[in-house]
């Protein structure tokens, strides 16, 4: 079957992919992206009507950035379903302990990582849902690109030497990740943004302290 752009976008909607049908929850898996959608432009329309400084084409860009990588991060944890293993993540999983850019990597990825799959892949999933979260609401951001950075290094090195991989697509998607964090991108209309301002107005304490300093 031929594919475009649009027509992925849709079917993505319905969740009529072969990711939400191999899922085994797929219904569940669009009701949350809906969820998650409505949420972010919700949070962002906040921002947008109590704070004017929001109001330039740099907040703007960096929204529609870090909401478009969130999206991504959520497409891609689809396919990390079913638990307890997917047949994606260990087949991906094999390549690196094949592909790897070092020796030692390829050690721990077969010694360590592929019988530890059962586990592990719950925890990849997970990952890769918060990832999606956080930068759709944006939530956190700036812990969460750490996340999203070591996470993606992970990948550059494991699938570095594999034939049908461009190394560069990783090294930019931590780019992306470094501008957020440099850029505390969930100031710009995300919930980071109306949590501080709202923090302002509330009774000091450390966990909001360590909040402010984090975010």
């Amino acid at each position: 079957m031929r594919t475009n752009p649009f027509t992925d976008t849709f079917l993505f909607l319905i969740g009529r992919t072969p990711d939400h049908e191999g899922s085994g929850v797929g219904p569940l898996l669009v009701i949350l992206f809906l969820v998650l959608l409505a949420a972010s432009f919700w949070v962002a329309w906040r921002v947008w009507q109590s704070d004017p400084a929001q109001h330039t084409k740099e907040h703007v860009a960096t929204w529609f950035m870090r909401f478009m990588l969130g999206c991504m991060w959520f497409q891609g944890s689809l396919w990390k379903l079913p638990l307890p293993v997917s047949g994606g993540l260990r087949y991906w999983t094999e390549e690196e302990a094949n592909y790897a850019a070092f020796a030692i990597h390829k050690w721990i990825v077969t010694n360590i990582m592929l019988p530890a799959l059962p586990v592990l892949n719950s925890i990849v999933y997970l990952t890769e849902l918060s990832l999606g979260v956080a930068f759709m609401l944006g939530f956190f951001v700036r812990p969460m690109a750490i996340v999203g950075i070591l996470f993606t290094l992970q990948l550059w090195l494991g699938l570095y030497q594999h034939p049908h991989e461009w190394p560069w697509q990783y090294f930019f998607l931590i780019f992306t990740m470094g501008f957020f964090f440099v850029t505390r991108a969930g100031m710009s209309l995300g919930l980071d943004a109306l949590l501080a301002k709202r923090e302002a107005t509330t009774k000091d304490n450390a966990l909001l302290k360590l909040y402010r300093q984090f975010a």
